[in-house]
């Protein structure tokens, strides 16, 4: 939106909203006078609010009531008016860093553990989602010998997780007798296979020629072939639950959250939902709305009326997402009214998607 405003109507702009954010009540003119000492009457500033009110920034909710910021207004004072800070970022650091394991755990553990923190120290509702299967990479297979007619490749992805996939050996190699002959062979193809899978995404799997295999592995075409075509099934099953939500309790502070059918919508939708709530939160590119005040922030903001999804229309959405190298993983991101914190929030959650993006590159190296 663009309207041209002037230094004092930034001013009283700004003052207006950031008092609304902490109180929650409609702001008058003998407010601001009185706490941010604007020198200026009370005259002057209900002129302005008048002004304001007229381009869309700020509405009455009631004839007598003092003014509310309309989602225009909060989109300017976003974009133009605020100064984020950096305290809560540190603390969220440094909390992330005491308290989670970085490297060779479990990916939901920490995802699961970034987002309880996020959501304690916004008071907010975070979400969070799992990396998609399109996005994971190899990181390390090995074929293992179960018994004389089996044998199990584990895959290790590049998410902390692995996976296995168990076949019975085809009749030509059953028939090796010696089991360090056959252990060799295993630790020769594991070698093979490390060679030409490891870096690349699950779903390149299926577009692999496999005819392109060493002669002295050829025995074992067959077998590879449909080992990963099971190994590429298994990874394109969906998760039980493709966006974590914590931080419920936390939200409940907010009077916004206080009406309890309006939560109980909420936490429908999020729950029941979420094939709707997805591209919202996750863009495989980055969506970043270009803030003057933070140009260089990879956040992105979606506030109220901006959101397509109508359940989601009074509520603020702060999110980014973190990578495994150039490659966006996921997105984790803070839901709350669009009375929110911004100048905490969007450093809060930038500061922890870059602390989930140094954790993957930690564990890839």
């Amino acid at each position: 939106m663009e309207v041209n405003l002037t230094e004092r109507q930034k001013h009283i702009l700004w003052a207006t909203i950031r008092h609304y954010i902490t109180t929650a009540e409609p702001v008058g003119s003998k407010a601001l006078v009185e706490e941010y000492n604007l020198s200026l009457s009370p005259a002057t500033i209900r002129n302005a609010f008048g002004w304001l009110e007229k381009v869309g920034l700020l509405y009455q909710p009631h004839t007598s009531a003092g003014r509310v910021p309309s989602d225009s207004g909060y989109r300017i004072y976003v974009d133009r008016l605020m100064k984020p800070t950096n305290t809560l970022a540190r603390q969220v650091e440094q909390t992330l860093a005491d308290r989670l394991q970085r490297k060779n755990g479990s990916l939901e553990a920490l995802l699961r553990g970034a987002a309880q923190i996020l959501a304690t120290v916004s008071g907010y509702i975070t979400l969070i989602t799992l990396p998609q299967t399109q996005s994971v990479r190899l990181r390390h297979v090995q074929l293992v010998q179960v018994d004389v007619k089996r044998v199990m490749l584990i895959a290790v992805k590049d998410t902390y997780e692995t996976s296995s996939v168990l076949m019975n050996l085809p009749e030509t190699v059953g028939e090796v007798a010696e089991p360090e002959i056959m252990e060799r062979e295993l630790q020769i193809l594991s070698n093979f296979l490390n060679s030409q899978l490891q870096g690349r995404s699950l779903l390149e799997l299926a577009d692999l020629d496999w005819g392109e295999i060493d002669r002295e592995f050829q025995a074992y075409g067959d077998l590879l072939k449909m080992m990963m075509s099971d190994l590429l099934k298994q990874s394109n099953q969906p998760y039980s639950a493709q966006i974590m939500i914590y931080g419920v309790a936390e939200a409940l502070r907010q009077p916004e959250f206080s009406e309890l059918p309006q939560l109980q919508t909420l936490l429908h939708f999020l729950e029941d939902e979420q094939e709707r709530l997805w591209p919202l939160i996750f863009a495989p590119s980055d969506r970043s709305v270009e803030h003057s005040s933070i140009p260089s922030s990879r956040v992105t903001v979606t506030i109220g009326s901006e959101n397509p999804l109508e359940q989601m229309q009074t509520y603020a959405l702060v999110s980014a997402n973190y990578h495994q190298g150039t490659t966006a993983m996921g997105s984790i991101g803070v839901l709350g009214p669009t009375r929110m914190f911004y100048e905490n929030t969007i450093p809060l959650v930038e500061a922890t998607a870059d602390y989930l993006s140094d954790a993957l590159r930690q564990n890839n190296c």
